[in-house]
């Protein structure tokens, strides 16, 4: 035996006890209003086979595989709805926990009836599309609704022709929709239908329309007493809309343990576009994105208010499950929260300002005129031998100064003949200031003690001191001899580190 085998047969072990000893005879004693209701729905459910063990092609009758119409707890519920539909009721009305209140358990079990009118009307859509699928098998891709698709089959049934003059039709299906049904019901390959079968179908789409119609019944009684069962929830996104997200979530319980991203998805339809544009098309769009709430923004702000809504509405339904706040004040403060995020959305951007640039750092410094600025000005300006090193000659190719900075040359510079830079009148103003410390240092370097020599003095290599006189031949002489004399003359008297050689007081001073 497999470790499989044995797994499945604790199992089936397990499920004989369940079924023995759990409940065992005398002690179950009275339930809830809610179990009640479960209670009888699950009996309904146990006359319905399960989807896969259904041929719905070869059922004689739709009543064979939808019993839900005349089982004995849809007649029941119906009958307690049309009782209270004209009755009032209010909080204080209420003694006690509202779980034993009678209504409130007849509210859970009308919202629990209409997840099971859902789950019929599914049945009852799979038989009529297996039935007519034999007179026009592409109206299933056509009309994806399951109500349209049920209206459509009843209106059409053998007689394909009426899908293009048909009135009703126009009100069931869109223009576009209605065209694209009619070419193709011209191109179908379908037989007609025989009598029993045209009367089958057309008893099921009798209960189809029944149920659905005692479904909207349901709603709007739930919506009616939405105020009693959900306060909050009501307040948030209106009654109406409150009793068909609870109605779908199969009861205020079931929706308070389902997260936002679920809550905000009941109710979306699945469409088909038949080949034309989707700019239309809203998915993952439920009852909640249709809420006036949510419809009264712009439309780019819908699903994200949407998403905030549906948020809120998670809140409100647990504070409503555990039957606190019971005069709505959780739904009035939730709602006045999503009221001012919507008002910040919509809010017009600020107006953008021409910003002044910031103080710099650095003051601005006062510009000086007169005798010392012009002086500043003419030590900073061009030199004569910048001004001739710019200065180009018109029509003539010059040389460049280095070869390894092409096009630099020394403009008019040397262009005197002498194959030397041309010496340039030297403006006192734009000459380099020296201090008077250096000149004395300058001059110091430049006084010559003995003979000169012609490297020192950077003098012609052909002078020399041999002088030639008519009268007695050659001569030694010192060619520089006056010019000594001179310079010690004006070191001596005139130069600029000279001192008083003496001072004579006077003797009236």
């Amino acid at each position: 035996m497999s470790l499989a085998d044995e797994l499945l047969a604790d199992l089936e072990e397990a499920g004989d006890e369940g079924e023995d000893g759990l409940y065992p005879e005398g002690e179950e004693g009275e339930s809830d209003g809610e179990d009640e209701a479960q209670a009888g729905t699950e009996g309904v459910l146990e006359d319905i086979p399960e989807e896969m063990e259904v041929d719905y092609s070869k059922a004689e009758s739709v009543a064979s595989i939808a019993k839900l119409r005349n089982s004995k707890q849809f007649t029941e519920i119906s009958e307690k709805i049309t009782a209270y539909v004209g009755k009032q009721r209010k909080n204080s009305e209420v003694s006690g926990p509202v779980e034993s209140d009678p209504e409130y358990r007849l509210i859970v079990a009308a919202n629990n009836l209409t997840v099971e009118i859902e789950n019929e009307l599914s049945i009852i859509h799979k038989f009529t599309r297996d039935k007519y699928s034999k007179r026009f098998p592409e109206l299933e891709s056509l009309v994806p609704d399951s109500l349209d698709y049920i209206r459509t089959v009843k209106e059409l049934g053998n007689n394909l022709e009426k899908c293009k003059t048909n009135e009703t039709l126009q009100q069931i299906l869109t223009n576009a929709t209605i065209m694209v049904v009619s070419v193709t019901a011209s191109t179908t390959q379908g037989t007609l239908l025989s009598e029993d079968e045209l009367q089958q179908l057309e008893e099921a789409c009798d209960m189809a329309l029944e149920l659905n119609q005692s479904k909207h019944t349901i709603y709007e009684y739930v919506e009616s007493r939405m105020s009693f069962i959900a306060p909050n929830l009501s307040v948030i996104v209106g009654a109406s809309t409150a009793a068909k997200i609870m109605g779908i979530a199969g009861g205020l319980t079931n929706l308070s343990k389902m997260p936002a991203c679920n809550l905000m998805l009941l109710g979306a339809q699945r469409r088909t576009l038949s080949g034309f544009s989707s700019t239309s098309l809203l998915p993952h769009t439920g009852f909640i994105y249709h809420c006036d709430v949510v419809q009264s923004l712009p439309p780019d702000l819908r699903r994200k208010a949407a998403r905030l809504v549906s948020a809120k509405c998670t809140l409100a339904s647990r504070v409503d499950s555990f039957h606190e706040s019971s005069d709505g004040k959780v739904g009035y403060d939730l709602k006045e929260e999503i009221e001012r995020k919507f008002d910040k959305w919509q809010e017009p951007p600020p107006v953008k300002t021409v910003k002044p640039l910031p103080t710099p750092l650095d003051g601005q410094r006062k510009k000086r005129g007169g005798r010392r600025y012009r002086k500043m000005k003419e030590r900073l300006g061009l030199t004569e031998i910048r001004k001739h090193a710019n200065r180009m000659t018109f029509a003539e190719i010059e040389d460049d100064a280095y070869q390894e900075d092409l096009g630099f040359s020394l403009g008019q510079l040397g262009k005197s003949g002498s194959g030397r830079v041309r010496q340039v009148q030297i403006n006192d103003a734009t000459k380099a200031r020296i201090s008077k410390s250096l000149q004395r240092t300058l001059q110091k370097q430049s006084m010559t003690y003995g003979g000169k020599s012609t490297v020192r003095d950077r003098s012609s290599g052909t002078s020399s001191s041999v002088a030639f006189t008519p009268l007695q031949g050659l001569e030694i002489v010192n060619p520089q001899a006056a010019e000594k004399k001179v310079a010690e003359a004006n070191q001596k008297y005139f130069s600029n580190m000279a001192e008083f050689l003496k001072v004579k007081k006077d003797a009236k001073m």
